[in-house]
């Protein structure tokens, strides 16, 4: 019997351990993405603006 608690106590620790690295490392990389992509959404192009100007007028 005590033998299966400590393999069960074992596989719990390696669970927590793999969920505690899943959490760090999506959290890392949420914020990675959020500083990546002021860039990307930022559009710096001339011919949008003479759409642009088209359109409204």
């Amino acid at each position: 019997m005590k033998k299966v608690l400590k393999v069960l106590a074992i596989v719990a620790a390696i669970a927590g351990v793999a969920a505690a690295v899943y959490f760090a490392v999506t959290k890392f990389m949420e914020k990675k993405q959020k500083i990546g992509n002021t860039e990307e959404n930022y559009v710096s192009c001339s011919c949008c603006d003479e759409f642009v100007s088209e359109t409204v007028a």
